[in-house]
């Protein structure tokens, strides 16, 4: 039989780690008393073996300065009138919270949950809906409680997170709690439309937490979306290349070169063919090519290129890894340029070097809808695990004659 104790306590830790006794403490819901209900013996095993039923039993009772016990009557037919655990009750929500050790945390996140509701009453929503969340925090949520008062009452400040005068805020700060910084804007901005130069809050949590605008921008910092989403000033995207023409006689014989998006944009190069990589190894060491160039890229997000109208005369090349994030950052860029072709993200070359092959942490289910046929069913194939389960072929563990042959024509 499992054991007595540890049953009402795995019922109690679970409540614990899902965070409702902690949201009970902020938001009664009248649940208490609380049953907590036995997985309790059968009357066969009450007749197969009756003293462990008893010492279960016991072990319950021996439990019961946090709970008491509710009983049930079994075994009447079989091994006459028994009454057995049926449930645990624990009398009010503190006394659970005690019974499995967290009443010290408890009293923290009180105490907490207090502070925001001083500073705002909307913010002790917030720490009902994230009580571990508040908890794993710390005194950091009254800090970020106060950056997110100070960007509702200074919607696009102009002034980089750098100059925020509020004590414990920097820009590391910011990075570490930018998510939660929303949320609790959201939280006490629950109905807010366009602000003050063209501000505009989000308006809920949910959009927060799947806000597209965390993949707008090819190498910005989540730091830097952040501040853009709020209205800071923060530095400008870079776009890096390399000339990869020996005869372009540009910017004094330089061959790698990092500028602004705003100056790439109004470049005028006399490249014909573009290739995009994501691989800093692969772009480094492309060999050189008549009339071409190599874009080093940044993952997900190409607003950094969709003002450089110049590479629509181009034929442009995305060479990524094979895996499902390697075609939604294809499918991605497509959005700002849709010319844009896939190179060595065929399945040819994804079966000629299953020696390479690596797992996909967490693979991307996302729709995606500009992708060719054939990208398409190789995208389909690599979420179905046709090839294996989660199969992945990082692009730098290509061969780099298979690599340099289909890139140099």
């Amino acid at each position: 039989m499992d054991h007595a104790g540890g049953a009402v306590r795995s019922l109690s830790l679970k409540a614990w780690t899902s965070g409702a006794l902690l949201r009970e403490l902020l938001e009664p819901s009248g649940a208490y008393p609380r049953r907590r209900p036995l997985k309790r013996p059968t009357a066969a095993v009450l007749l197969s073996d009756y003293a462990a039923v008893r010492e279960w039993a016991s072990e319950l009772a021996a439990g019961a300065a946090a709970y008491s016990l509710e009983t049930v009557e079994v075994g009447r037919r079989t091994v006459g009138t028994n009454r057995i655990p049926a449930a645990a009750v624990f009398v009010s929500v503190e006394d659970e919270i005690s019974f499995v050790g967290k009443a010290r945390e408890a009293a923290v996140f009180r105490s907490l949950a207090a502070g925001l509701g001083e500073m705002h009453p909307l913010l002790v929503g917030w720490a009902s809906r994230r009580p571990l969340k508040l908890l794993e925090l710390g005194q950091d949520a009254l800090t970020a409680a106060r950056v997110a008062l100070w960007l509702r009452d200074n919607p696009a400040p102009g002034i980089y997170v750098r100059q925020l005068g509020l004590p414990g805020v920097h820009t590391k700060f910011i990075e570490r709690h930018r998510q939660v910084i929303d949320q609790m804007l959201a939280a006490v901005t629950p109905d807010s439309g366009p602000g003050e130069a063209g501000h505009v809050y989000l308006a809920s949590e949910e959009a927060i937490e799947t806000d597209g605008a965390l993949e707008d921008g090819a190498g910005r910092t989540p730091a830097g979306r952040f501040a853009q989403r709020h209205g800071f000033l923060h530095p400008p995207e870079l776009v890096r290349f390399r000339l990869l023409d020996p005869q372009a006689e540009l910017f004094g014989g330089a061959r790698d070169i990092t500028v602004t998006a705003e100056a790439f944009s109004s470049l005028c190069l006399p490249v014909e063919k573009v290739i995009s990589t994501e691989n800093q190894v692969n772009f480094l060491a492309l060999p050189e090519q008549p009339g071409a160039l190599v874009l080093y890229g940044g993952g997900y997000g190409f607003s950094s290129l969709r003002d450089a109208a110049w590479l629509r005369e181009c034929r442009v090349l995305y060479w990524g890894d094979i895996d499902t994030h390697g075609f939604r950052i294809l499918d991605q860029l497509r959005a700002v340029h849709p010319h844009v072709e896939s190179v060595l993200m065929d399945e040819e070359t994804l079966l000629a070097h299953r020696e390479a092959w690596g797992k996909e942490s967490a693979p991307s289910r996302a729709a995606l809808t500009r992708l060719t046929s054939a990208e398409a069913a190789l995208y389909k194939a690599l979420g179905n695990d046709t090839f294996g389960t989660n199969v992945r072929l990082e692009q730098e563990l290509i061969n780099w004659a298979w690599a340099t042959k289909h890139l140099g024509g």
